[in-house]
C-alpha cells in the first residue's frame, strides 16, 4: 500500500469470511497482543478452545461450519483491535464477505461481540443442521459468465437445489446445493468452458434455498439480539445497500443465509463512494486476490504480519 504518513486517504476495511480458513492462520500476527487476547475472550464466551483449534487444527475440524464460521469472525476482530490499539484510523466504510459481515457490524459498532459470537455460533449449527454433513456441496467456478453459471444451475438442479450462491469476482462464481447437484454442475461448467470447477472446504451450501430452514431460525434469534444503527457505512452483501434501521439490518442478515453474497457489486459500491484502498482485514489474503479483480483503480491489500498491520495504520492517518 503506497502512501505517506500524514497523506489521509479514504480506505475500507473489508472481512473474510468460511473459506479463508487455515490452521496456523493467525501465527503472523502473534506479536500482536490483541490477537491471543480477542481468542481468550471469545474461549470463553462460547466454552471452545478457538485457539488450539485454530494453532493445532485438524483442519478438518477446523473446516466444519460450527467452527470455521466463529473463529473467522474472531479472526476479523482480533486484527480489528490490534488495527484501533496501534494508531489505526477508522475507515470510511465496512464490508464483510457472507459471515464476514458480523465482523464488519462489530467494527461499525451495530453488533456487541459478544452477541455476535453467539449469533454467529447459533447460525453456524443452524446451517449445519439444516443441511447434514455429505448432502450438500459448494464449488468455485472459474472462467464463466455469470448467465451460463445461472443457466448451468437450472440445466444440472434436475430436480434437486442447485444455486448460484457467491459472484465473487467477474468469471468467479460459487455454486451450492444437493452435493449430487452441485457435482453435475461442476460437470456442465467444464463441458461449457469453465476452466476450472473445484469442491470447497465447507461442510454446508451456504447461501443456496437449502439454507431457508436456517434462516428463519437465526430470524427469531436476531428478534432478540440488540443491533445499533452503524457508525460507519456498511455496505451489505444481500442487498448491497448501507441500512441504518436495525430492524432492516436483521432482514436483511436473515436473508443472506439463502441469498447470493453480491461481492463484486459490494466492491464496486464501496469505490463509487470514493474509497481509494481496500484492507482486507483478516488472514489468508482471499478478498485482497478477488478484490484486484473488481476495481483494479482501487489499491486492495491484505494485513500480512504484525509488522504490516502496523506500517498500513501509519500510512492511512
Amino acid at each position: 500500500m503506497s502512501g505517506q504518513v500524514g497523506v489521509k486517504v479514504a480506505f475500507a476495511l473489508v472481512f473474510p469470511g468460511q473459506g479463508s480458513q487455515s490452521v496456523g492462520m493467525m501465527q503472523p500476527y502473534l506479536e500482536l497482543a490483541q490477537v491471543r487476547a480477542t481468542f481468550e475472550e471469545a474461549s470463553s464466551v462460547l466454552g471452545l478452545d478457538l485457539w488450539g483449534m485454530v494453532d493445532n487444527g485438524p483442519a478438518e475440524e477446523l473446516n466444519r461450519t460450527v467452527n470455521t464460521q466463529p473463529v473467522m469472525l474472531v479472526a476479523g476482530v482480533a486484527l480489528l483491535r490490534a488495527w484501533r490499539a496501534c494508531g489505526g484510523q477508522e475507515p470510511a466504510a465496512v464490508a464483510g464477505h457472507s459471515l464476514g459481515e458480523y465482523s464488519a457490524l462489530v467494527a461499525a459498532g451495530a453488533l456487541e461481540f459478544a452477541d455476535a459470537l453467539r449469533l454467529v455460533q447459533y447460525r453456524a449449527r443452524s446451517m449445519q443442521e439444516a443441511v447434514p454433513e455429505g448432502t450438500g456441496g459448494i464449488a468455485a467456478v472459474l472462467g464463466l459468465d455469470d448467465d451460463i453459471i445461472r443457466a448451468v444451475c437450472a440445466e444440472a438442479a434436475q430436480g434437486d437445489v442447485l444455486d448460484a450462491a457467491n459472484f465473487n469476482a467477474p468469471g468467479q462464481v460459487v455454486i451450492a446445493g444437493h452435493r449430487q447437484a452441485v457435482e453435475r454442475g461442476m460437470a456442465a461448467a467444464k463441458a461449457r468452458g469453465a476452466k476450472r470447477a473445484l469442491m470447497l472446504p465447507m461442510s454446508a451450501p451456504s447461501h443456496c434455498s437449502l439454507m431457508r430452514p436456517a434462516s428463519e431460525q437465526v430470524r427469531v434469534r436476531l428478534a432478540a439480539v440488540p443491533l445499533q444503527p452503524p457508525r460507519i457505512v456498511l455496505i451489505n452483501n444481500v442487498d448491497v445497500q448501507a441500512p441504518t434501521d436495525p430492524e432492516v439490518i436483521r432482514d436483511s442478515l436473515v436473508r443472506q443465509m439463502h441469498a447470493p453474497v453480491r461481492w463484486v457489486e459490494v466492491v464496486r459500491a464501496l469505490a463509487a463512494r470514493g474509497v481509494t484502498h481496500l484492507i482486507e482485514c483478516g488472514p489468508g489474503g482471499v478478498l485482497t486476490a478477488l478484490n484486484k479483480r473488481i476495481a483494479p483503480e482501487v489499491q486492495a491489500v491484505s494485513i500480512k504480519d504484525a509488522a504490516h498491520l502496523h506500517q498500513l495504520a501509519t500510512t492511512t492517518q
